[in-house]
């Protein structure tokens, strides 16, 4: 079996008790997780609302990256991930030295960001996007991301629909020469097309049949492939239960699944630390 196993921290259903984070962060690497996903919204209204149904306005959602940071400093090991970073409402040159910051202080574990481009009419408005241009918006920002990590001390310039800037340097560079790798989450084929032409993975969301999550992984590949890219090298990511069985997890990996992001709906603390040791023993994920 050799399909990764990471798992999901959500402040809106667990609360924003640091402590209590912090320890189910170290409980997760103690166990042999992967990494740790964290989700985002930047602001909620009521009615807000999308295909998994109503947000409650109230749901405390930490900052993703601060998180991050956060959680970092409390673990060795653990990488850091997104599921997902609503790209187009964040500006990438200010996002590019962020996520390096991380990256650096991390001592490069900040390789799992995933990004999408958000549900929410509203929360675009609020923070000055045309909802109807955040697909666009996140592909330059994408790409600008890729620019400033891999420029010089002459600088790099851009002339989008959306960002211009010219001879501009971002330091710190992620540890890594390449650059952070970026995987794009969503639903749709547009997102898995997106995951193909920019992505390093897809990380594929909602509640969609088999039939159409194979019909997007095949787009993704395609368009990685028309890219000039390895459509071999995409990652793709999906969440699952912490009640997985070996035999529901080997589907997966028939499906061409590599990482399998666990959403835990235990409410107590307790109850999670014990649900993610039976998962890891079930897996032996300790002794991987």
């Amino acid at each position: 079996m050799s399909v990764k196993f990471a798992i999901s921290y959500s402040t809106s259903f667990n609360g924003t008790d640091p402590d209590r984070l912090i320890r189910f962060a170290q409980h997760a690497e103690e166990c042999g997780f992967e990494a740790l996903y964290v989700q985002d919204h930047i602001a909620l209204y009521p009615g807000a609302s999308y295909g998994a149904g109503e947000l409650p306005a109230t749901l405390p959602y930490f900052d993703p990256l601060d998180c991050l940071g956060f959680v970092a400093a409390a673990t060795r090991r653990l990488l850091l991930g997104t599921g997902v970073l609503l790209l187009p409402y964040r500006h990438p040159v200010v996002l590019a030295k962020r996520l390096a910051t991380i990256d650096v202080l991390s001592k490069g574990r900040m390789r799992l960001l995933t990004v999408g481009i958000g549900a929410l009419p509203g929360e675009a408005r609020a923070v000055g996007v045309d909802f109807h241009t955040r697909g666009r918006r996140a592909d330059e920002a994408i790409d600008v991301l890729r620019l400033l990590w891999s420029g010089g001390p002459d600088g790099v310039g851009y002339h989008g629909e959306f960002f211009d800037f010219d001879a501009l340097c971002s330091y710190p560079k992620p540890l890594e020469v390449a650059g952070l790798p970026i995987h794009v989450g969503g639903s749709s084929r547009a997102a898995a097309r997106r995951a193909g032409l920019r992505g390093n993975g897809y990380f594929a969301g909602g509640m969609l049949e088999e039939a159409e999550r194979d019909l997007q992984i095949e787009v993704a590949r395609k368009a990685a492939a028309e890219a000039g890219r390895d459509p071999a090298a995409l990652e793709y990511t999906r969440w699952g239960s912490a009640d997985l069985s070996a035999e529901q997890v080997g589907q997966l990996e028939e499906h061409g699944v590599t990482r399998i992001v666990v959403n835990l709906t235990t409410a107590s603390a307790e109850e999670q630390h014990d649900k993610m040791s039976e998962f890891a023993e079930r897996f032996g994920l300790a002794s991987k």
